[in-house]
């Protein structure tokens, strides 16, 4: 491959090793991942998309789309990293409760424009997170818990196929491709725009509460109770934080589809819990869905881990209680159930989860010596937990060092398996974690 080469195949701006701005453009949003790519190239569309896909076929190459680089594991030696960035615009048809987006939209440009109608799409706790990425993914929502996965809910996908052929992929157009996209990764085919149901949100109530760490345990077995019995539209997440030379905290952040009184009466067990630091609950507009968590927005060097539990018994409380969090700054359990775990005949291979948590652990990597001791950190918290961790992952919240054949059931792994090979029999394309590795 050379300059020019690649450079006449596709109009976007191209960049080879040792050109300016190289280094920075193959970045991906982790920045201890290393990512050795052959070269980044920019599309200016669809049509750029396409032209870069029968070039890669004809010379032998690969091809990996990162919209921002969430997701990226460092397994792109040789490959070229598509940026799908201005590949944007957010169409919403409130009549229909219908949002067509591109391949580089992010999720708080969506929440902007459908807050204004009362509906919203089915995104994360991060603004700045891709719709496609996300969505490829299976997508974790806030309102996942009422209306499943964010893959679920997509109509349409406009891809590129692996022979560089555009096309759009419906459940009747193509039902096999259409479900495996529908939260299998992006092994099958570059999407360069999204059509999903959007849902009601007419009032949203939501916020962080946060304690002194010595109120730890008692506000877990209020979150236990809360989570036992809480109706599928309200999301509770308990957090343990310890940041460099700060004290211990903790947190719930919720999210609730509904009115403030009924949320705050859901909430009431919170309320009896001294000591408060700060409570930012309130009514929340839809495009303010990020601030609950309040995640950074930029780049930075972290090791995570995310394992699902099949509950939380006295011996995951002193496992998550009283073990030392040092080096890893925080533990999240997420409660998940609801839609996430109801078996749909129309749905993707990304559910039914059946696991009533998920557990998700995060560290600084600033250096080598500092995220190995995360790493260990992070795995004596497992290893402790025992058979209340199943083994499985969603493919959403994969990390480094995971297969994607722990987010799937071994008959939807085979399929997608299958589909991969009937697609992209020369494995022009790559997911961030491969069905086939």
């Amino acid at each position: 491959m050379t300059n020019t080469e690649l450079r006449t195949a596709v109009r976007g701006q191209v960049l080879l090793p040792g050109d300016d701005g190289f280094e920075q453009a193959a970045k991906p949003w982790n920045l201890s991942v290393h990512q050795p790519v052959a070269a980044v190239v920019e599309a200016e569309d669809t049509a750029d998309v396409a032209s870069l896909v029968r070039y890669a076929a004809r010379t032998g190459l690969t091809v990996t789309a990162q919209p921002g680089g969430h997701g990226a594991t460092g397994g792109t030696d040789g490959v070229i990293l598509l940026r799908t960035g201005r590949l944007g615009g957010v169409q919403v048809r409130p009549g229909e409760r219908v949002a067509r987006v591109g391949a580089g939209v992010k999720w708080g440009e969506v929440l902007a424009g459908t807050g204004p109608h009362g509906l919203t799409g089915l995104a994360g706790s991060s603004p700045v997170v891709s719709v496609t990425g996300y969505t490829l993914g299976g997508g974790l929502s806030w309102f996942g818990r009422r209306y499943g996965f964010a893959a679920d809910s997509v109509r349409s996908f406009d891809v590129v196929l692996a022979d560089g052929e555009p096309a759009t992929v419906t459940a009747s157009s193509d039902p096999d491709l259409f479900w495996a996209l529908r939260g299998g990764g992006g092994d099958f085919a570059l999407v360069t725009a999204i059509e999903f149901d959007l849902h009601p949100a007419p009032a949203l109530y939501g916020g962080r509460v946060i304690w002194p760490g010595h109120r730890t345990r008692e506000v877990f077995e209020a979150f236990r109770e809360i989570t036992a019995e809480a109706p599928d539209e309200l999301s509770v997440w308990f957090n343990r934080f310890q940041f460099p030379q700060g004290p211990p905290m903790v947190a719930v952040d919720v999210a609730f589809l509904g009115e403030e009184g009924d949320g705050r009466t859901l909430l009431a067990r919170l309320d009896k819990i001294d000591d408060v630091i700060a409570d930012q609950r309130g009514p929340v507009p839809v495009a303010s869905l990020g601030d609950i968590t309040d995640e950074p927005t930029d780049p930075a060097p972290g090791r995570t881990r995310a394992e699902l539990l099949t509950g939380l018994d006295d011996t995951a409380a002193e496992v998550l209680l009283d073990t030392p969090l040092e080096p890893v700054l925080a533990v999240q359990l997420r409660h998940l159930g609801g839609a996430l775990a109801a078996t749909r005949p129309d749905a993707g291979p990304s559910g039914p989860l059946s696991e009533p948590y998920l557990l998700y652990t995060l560290g600084l990597a600033l250096n080598p010596e500092l995220s190995a001791a995360v790493g260990e950190r992070q795995e004596r918290f497992v290893g402790e937990l025992g058979s209340l961790v199943s083994g499985r992952k969603p493919y959403t919240m994969l990390g480094r060092g995971d297969r994607a054949a722990a987010a799937f059931t071994e008959g939807d792994l085979a399929r997608l398996r299958d589909i991969k090979r009937a697609r992209d029999p020369r494995g022009v394309l790559r997911a961030n974690f491969p069905v086939l590795a």
